[in-house]
């Protein structure tokens, strides 16, 4: 007997695809919304994906906001999305960094990208057949996560990395590249 196929998702990593980057974001007022990301989320709900956020906060590790910072600013964000009718399946984060963190959060792990484990962690809770699924990141970091975690599509937004990331993706300049993608898949 086989075994059904797994629901597909989109991770979104946050800073930079959902929100302009303005580093070590944890206040409301602070969150500028990119350009398409709506839209994108509206589409890829349509489409049956679901979505999944899965950022790196090494702000948590560097002492300068708390994990309890960063759980209202995720939950003043998912209310905006709500009332933009987006709908987040999951959100997951790293709040360690191997040099950078303080205390507790000096260390290493997995879920810290470009390791796969948030993906992989997704993928288990909400059944997810990674290899139909696809990461949208602005980071070198979020395509190695990608890769080394299966996914069958990664786009990278330009204007972060300086210079090419390893690994395989589609270079994209905006998020309605890739909500076209979608659409024609």
């Amino acid at each position: 007997m086989s075994r059904p196929v797994g629901e597909r998702a989109i991770f979104l990593d946050r800073d930079g695809i959902l929100n302009e980057e303005v580093g070590y974001l944890y206040r409301p007022e602070e969150v500028r919304w990119v350009e398409g990301a709506f839209s994108l989320c509206r589409t890829a709900m349509e489409l049956g994906y679901k979505l999944i956020v899965v950022t790196n906060q090494s702000g948590i590790a560097r002492g300068l906001y708390s994990e309890s910072d960063f759980h209202a600013l995720m939950q003043w964000m998912g209310m905006e999305l709500e009332r933009e009718r987006v709908s987040l399946d999951g959100v997951y984060y790293c709040p360690f960094h191997p040099e950078q963190g303080v205390g507790q959060y000096r260390r290493e792990h997995e879920d810290r990208k470009p390791g796969p484990g948030m993906l992989l962690r997704a993928a288990r809770e909400h059944e997810l057949d990674l290899s139909r699924s696809v990461m949208v990141g602005d980071r070198c970091s979020d395509v190695g996560a990608a890769n080394t975690a299966g996914l069958r599509k990664v786009f990278l937004l330009r204007g972060t990395e300086t210079a090419p990331c390893r690994g395989e993706y589609e270079a994209v300049g905006s998020l309605a590249e890739v909500e076209w993608w979608l659409r024609k898949k």
